[in-house]
């Protein structure tokens, strides 16, 4: 699935092109694929961002980019095959009896069972394993059901985070004046900005990483997925308390433009949740599996609809300002006054919001007849791998079909 827009072009520089990535569990897998596919076809992005595991997957790309390497999408997918598990379940438990249950959905559900009941050995330990917790007999005052740690070392593998320090202001400013094609492509790369979110317990706000303005640690990292409805635990970083940005943004663009509100944006985002789905639900399974889908698909049509009006409003504001200066002879002392604190309202306001979403490429993940809500807790090899080819197919669908609009 693809959708470009086009908008007014306001900025002197390039555009700066925006990978967004969503939360989504075990689909981040898709996302790694349509990676796979822009990679291919030699696109650099300026700016990373991304929420839950969206979070993640920019992190490691980031972190292999700034090594001035071609190898982010392999990397990327290294880790996702050592987060698969291999099952190794027989096929006689594999094809279900029933014919209303496929062996597809049947594979799901015991991968994701196994997943709830064990864990992953590679990203998350049952609190219930856990035999030194000075509370393991007081499940009452759990306020989680899986630790993070092994994330945090699998992450240690394919992850360096001395290519996600701090990034040098100077080299931010000049980042957007390399030469680059209309297709996002540049002739000498960059170091990629990278952008994630939590959210703060506490405040019930969005805590913004940006290696811009500070060092992004795997801590930081990990606290960005950190989803209090599959029972993973919060990271305290700092004095604040944070669970998974996609509680608060799970397609995290209007937060890319606030970071970055001078430039001109092409963005390419990846819908993990399909945004259309024929079947209305037939039980309370599908019902809570189509509200989840909608509740975390890719909403943007709303922002870019509010950022069009701010940039509707400040070319109002400079033809108004145009006209009134046009004859600058017969203009009073007072009127050039008032024409003078209308222009440092324009530039203040310009400054802020003067960014223009210039192409917009959704890639999104469709469903067959398979609608099984537990999806996103499925790390089978087999489910990973098959995400990871679907992520890679579409993303060369649409690019083929955006080279020919």
């Amino acid at each position: 699935m693809s959708t470009r827009q086009d908008t007014h072009y306001s900025s002197k520089f390039e555009p700066e092109t925006v990978l967004i990535l969503q939360g989504g569990g075990s689909l981040g897998a898709y996302e790694c694929g349509v990676y796979k596919g822009l990679s291919k076809r030699g696109i650099h992005f300026d700016i990373l961002a991304g929420s839950s595991i969206g979070a993640i997957n920019t992190s490691i790309i980031a972190s292999a980019q700034n090594t001035g390497k071609d190898n982010a999408s392999s990397i990327l997918e290294d880790f996702w095959l050592t987060l698969s598990e291999n099952l190794g379940l027989p096929n006689q438990l594999i094809q279900s009896p029933f014919s209303f249950i496929s062996s597809d959905e049947m594979m799901a559900i015991l991968s994701s069972m196994y997943s709830m009941f064990y864990g992953n050995s590679n990203a998350f330990l049952p609190r219930w394993f856990d035999l030194d917790s000075k509370d393991f007999f007081m499940p009452y005052k759990w306020t989680y059901l899986y630790d993070p740690g092994p994330l945090k070392k699998t992450l240690r593998q394919y992850l360096n985070v001395e290519n996600l320090i701090k990034m040098d202001h100077i080299e931010i400013h000049n980042h957007n004046r390399n030469h680059r094609t209309d297709t996002g492509r540049r002739d000498n790369r960059k170091s990629s900005r990278l952008i994630i979110t939590s959210t703060d317990i506490q405040k019930g706000e969005s805590v913004i990483f940006d290696n811009t303005y500070s060092d992004i640690t795997i801590d930081k990292i990990v606290a960005c997925a950190g989803y209090p409805f599959y029972g993973l635990k919060w990271t305290e970083e700092n004095g604040r308390y944070l669970w998974d940005g996609s509680l608060l943004t799970n397609t995290p663009m209007l937060e890319v433009v606030r970071r970055s509100p001078q430039l001109d944006k092409r963005f390419y985002i990846v819908d993990v949740f399909p945004r259309q789905q024929k079947e209305v639900p037939s039980n309370m399974m599908e019902v809570w599996h189509r509200a989840r889908d909608i509740i975390f698909m890719d909403k943007t049509d709303k922002n870019i609809e509010m950022l069009r009006g701010t940039e509707n409003y400040l070319s109002l504001v400079r033809k108004i300002y145009d006209i009134l200066h046009a004859d600058d002879a017969k203009v009073d002392q007072t009127t050039k006054e008032k024409l003078r604190d209308i222009e440092s309202e324009y530039h203040s306001l310009n400054q802020k919001h003067g960014a223009s979403i210039t192409d917009l490429v959704r890639i999104g993940r469709r469903e067959g007849s398979l609608h099984y809500l537990f999806e996103d807790a499925d790390f089978s090899l087999y489910r990973i791998k098959k995400l990871i080819a679907e992520g890679e197919k579409d993303a060369e669908h649409v690019l083929v079909r955006e080279d020919k609009s």
